[in-house]
């Protein structure tokens, strides 16, 4: 029963929505702002309106302390474009950013975290040492992906993670994504408003009724 006023056409409702460890949902019905509102929601950014989100066993809205809450914070890794790459720096800088500030010379243990990291989404070795800037949209959407993985996070939130990926590249994507939010147990919750790329990340794919908050089952299918 979330009720969030973000003064866009009508306020945003939740009626229920359960995430468990392990488990994958694709949201679809959810705009960009919609989206980002509700990661906010999540992560007990901004509070609810009206109604309750529970996290990890507890109401967000119970975390007071701002130590607590950066804590809790470092839990959830999420993929969108608001997540700022530094383009004139290199994919290895940009990706040892979660871990250290020494960027013009990173610790060998750095390094090595990096280099992982970077196979894990599918960037190759090739690719560290060049700038954010010169490289295309879907590489540029896997350094974003490495930086929400980076403090291994219970929870991955993504906001339209294909919107910037040419047709070609969203079957391969979204086959890394699952792959990763398998092997990583992760919770992840995918929005976006694409059927063939939500069946493709998620078991479960939920479209929002908007006037009344209801998360509706839709039939899965894949034209991929």
């Amino acid at each position: 029963n979330v009720h969030k006023d973000y003064r866009g056409l009508r306020p945003l409702r939740v009626e229920y929505l359960e995430v468990r460890q392990g488990e994958s949902v694709a949201l679809m019905g959810f705009d960009q702002v919609g989206a980002e509102v509700l990661v906010n929601l999540i992560t007990g950014a901004t509070l609810p309106d009206s109604g309750d989100v529970d996290v990890f066993g507890a109401a967000t809205s119970a975390v007071t302390d701002p130590d607590a809450w950066l804590a809790a914070a470092d839990q959830f890794g999420i993929l969108s474009d608001r997540i700022v790459l530094l383009e004139s720096f290199s994919v290895e800088q940009n990706l040892a950013l979660p871990f250290s500030l020494e960027l013009d010379d990173l610790p060998l243990t750095v390094r090595a975290s990096v280099r992982r990291l970077a196979d894990e989404v599918g960037l190759t070795s090739a690719q560290l040492s060049q700038a954010v800037v010169t490289l295309d949209a879907e590489s540029q959407l896997r350094v974003r992906l490495g930086k929400a993985l980076a403090l291994a996070p219970r929870v991955l939130l993504a906001e339209h993670p294909n919107l910037t990926l040419a047709p070609e590249y969203l079957p391969r994507f979204a086959a890394d994504l699952a792959s990763i939010g398998t092997s990583r147990g992760l919770a992840m919750v995918v929005m976006t408003a694409d059927l063939a790329f939500a069946s493709a990340v998620s078991g479960r794919v939920l479209t929002l009724v908007p006037a009344t908050g209801a998360l509706a089952a839709t039939s899965r299918w894949r034209r991929w």
